[in-house]
C-alpha cells in the first residue's frame, strides 16, 4: 500500500459535534448490552460514549468485533454500579462488564501522563525506552480523545444525544482512507510498540493507506517490539494473521521490517525475489487461511505456525544430522525442541498449540510409510487432516515428483473402500528390513529440557 504525504496533526483537541442526522450510526446497530451499559453510566451522572474500532467500523458500514465504552466514572465506580464487573489489568486499569459470552469493555478517560509522572510513580511509569509501563491517570474526555492512538479510533458516539464527538480530525482521515498516529508518531511508538503492529494491521484490514509521517519512524523503531512481552505479541499476531487478512498484512510487515521480531527464523530464509520455497509456502498457507476465513470456516492456529516454521525445522534437522551424526529421526525430535524454544522467546505460543504442531510435524515422516496396518492406523489420527494439509501444501511447493505422488496415493486412498485399500497397500509391497541401532541418547525418547 502506498504511503500518503502530509504532516502530522497536532495533538490539541478541537472538537467537531456531528449530529445524529448527519452520521449514519443507529442504536438497533449496537450491542443491546452496550447500550444498557451506556443508559446506566448516564443516568448515574456520568459521561459515557462508543468509542474506538466499534464506532470507526459501524461509520464504514462493517459489523463491529467489540463494543468499548469510555466513561469519566473510575473504575471503582464502574464496579459499584455493576454486580457483573470485575476490574482487570495494572498496566492499564479496565472494568469488563460480563454478560454471559460478552463482555463489555469500560475504561476510564486517560489524562496526560506527563504532568503527574514525577508525582505518582504507581499511576504513571515510563521505560527509559519511552514505553509506557503504567497508565492509570484519569481526565477529561479531551484529554483521552488525544491520548488514543489513531484518529481514526478516536470518535465518541454520545447515548444522551446520539451525537457525535470528533477532537482530532477522525472523520476526515476515515473519509480519506488514512491512517494517522495522534500526535508525536516517534513518542506515541515508543510508548507502545505494538502501534506498529496495530498500524499495518488497520491498513491491511481497512484497506487504507498510512500516513507518511505516522510510517516514517517505523523502520527503525520496529526492534522494540523485541522488549513486547511474548503473551501479548501472540495475541497480537493472531489478530495480524489470522483474521482474513493475513496475506496482504504479512506483505505491509514485510515492507515495514516488523516481521523479523515476530519470527526471526523465518526472516533468515528470505530472498530479494521472494521465491524460495519457504516464501512460496508463507504465502499459500496465508492466502488459504484468508479463504477459509472468509468462507466462515475454522482455522487452527496450531497449523499456520507449524507451515511457517516447516523450513527452518528441517533445515535445522539436517544440520544437527550432519554436525552430529545423529540419525534422522533423532535429529528431527532435537530440532522441534529447538525450534519451538527460539520462536517462544518472540511468540509464546502456548502448549496446546505447540502439543499440535510436534504431531504435524512428526506425521510429515510418518506419512510416506504406509505398508501394513500403517496408513489405516494414521487416517485414524486425530491430527492427520492437518498433516495432510501440510502435506498436499508442500507438495504445491517443491518440485519433488516423489511428494505429488505421495499426496496423489493418499487423495486416493482416502476416497477408496477398504478392499481397494488394502489393494492399494498391497501394491506398495513390503518396506525394506532395517537395521536396528541403538538409539542415540539425546533422541526421541529422551528428548531434551524445553519450555513449552
Amino acid at each position: 500500500m502506498k504511503k500518503t504525504s502530509g504532516k502530522a496533526k497536532p495533538s490539541a483537541p478541537l472538537i467537531t459535534v456531528i449530529p445524529r442526522e448527519q452520521h449514519p450510526i443507529s442504536r438497533k446497530d449496537i450491542s443491546e448490552n452496550a447500550l444498557k451499559v451506556l443508559y446506566r453510566l448516564n443516568k448515574s451522572g456520568f459521561e459515557a460514549y462508543l468509542v474506538g474500532g466499534g464506532v470507526r467500523d459501524l461509520l464504514l458500514h462493517k459489523k463491529p468485533k467489540d463494543f468499548d465504552i469510555a466513561t469519566n466514572a473510575t473504575p471503582e465506580q464502574v464496579r459499584k454500579l455493576f454486580r457483573n464487573c470485575r476490574l482487570v489489568g495494572r498496566r492499564f486499569r479496565l472494568a469488563h462488564i460480563m454478560f454471559g459470552p460478552d463482555v463489555i469493555e469500560v475504561a476510564t478517560f486517560r489524562g496526560s501522563h506527563e504532568q503527574t509522572e514525577c508525582n505518582d510513580r504507581n499511576q504513571s511509569h515510563k521505560a527509559q525506552s519511552g514505553m509506557l509501563l503504567r497508565d492509570n491517570i484519569f481526565g477529561s474526555v479531551e484529554e483521552d480523545a488525544a491520548r488514543r492512538d489513531f484518529t481514526i479510533n478516536s470518535l465518541y458516539y454520545g447515548i444522551e444525544d446520539f451525537a457525535l464527538r470528533d477532537y482530532v480530525g477522525g472523520m476526515a482521515d476515515l473519509e480519506e482512507g488514512i491512517i494517522r498516529l495522534i500526535g508525536d508518531p516517534e513518542t506515541r511508538y515508543r510508548e507502545d510498540p505494538v502501534r506498529m503492529l496495530r498500524a499495518v494491521r488497520f491498513a491491511s484490514k481497512l484497506n487504507m493507506t498510512i500516513e507518511e509521517t505516522t510510517a516514517e519512524p517505523i523502520l527503525h523503531l520496529a526492534f522494540l517490539l523485541k522488549e513486547i512481552p511474548p503473551a501479548r505479541l501472540f495475541d497480537e499476531s493472531l489478530k495480524l494473521l489470522q483474521a482474513g487478512h493475513g496475506h496482504s498484512t504479512y506483505k505491509l510487515l514485510r515492507e515495514y521490517q516488523l516481521f523479523e521480531p515476530l519470527f526471526p527464523l523465518i526472516q533468515r530464509g528470505f530472498t530479494q525475489r521472494g521465491d524460495s520455497a519457504m516464501e512460496k509456502l508463507l504465502e499459500q498457507v496465508l492466502k488459504n487461511t484468508d479463504y477459509r476465513l472468509q468462507n466462515d470456516k475454522r482455522v487452527n492456529p496450531a497449523f499456520l505456525f507449524a507451515a511457517i516454521l516447516w523450513y527452518p525445522l528441517i533445515e535445522h534437522a539436517e544440520k544437527l544430522t550432519q554436525e552430529g551424526g545423529l540419525q534422522y529421526y533423532d535429529a528431527f525430535a532435537l530440532a522441534m525442541n529447538d525450534i519451538l524454544d527460539e520462536q517462544c522467546r518472540s511468540i509464546a505460543i502456548p502448549k496446546r498449540h505447540t502439543t499440535t504442531m510436534r504431531d504435524i510435524w512428526l506425521l510429515q515422516l510418518r506419512l510416506p510409510r504406509r505398508q501394513g496396518k500403517r496408513a489405516n492406523k494414521l487416517m485414524e489420527h486425530p491430527k492427520f487432516r492437518a498433516a495432510f494439509d501440510l502435506l498436499e501444501l508442500r507438495a504445491s511447493i517443491e518440485p519433488r515428483h516423489e511428494l505429488k505422488e505421495l499426496v496423489h496415493w493418499w487423495i486416493e486412498f482416502q476416497q477408496s473402500t477398504p478392499s481397494q485399500q488394502r489393494g492399494m497397500i498391497s501394491e506398495l509391497g513390503s518396506e525394506p528390513v532395517r537395521r536396528r541401532t541403538r538409539q542415540h541418547r539425546g533422541g526421541i525418547n529422551r528428548p531434551r529440557y524445553n519450555r513449552n
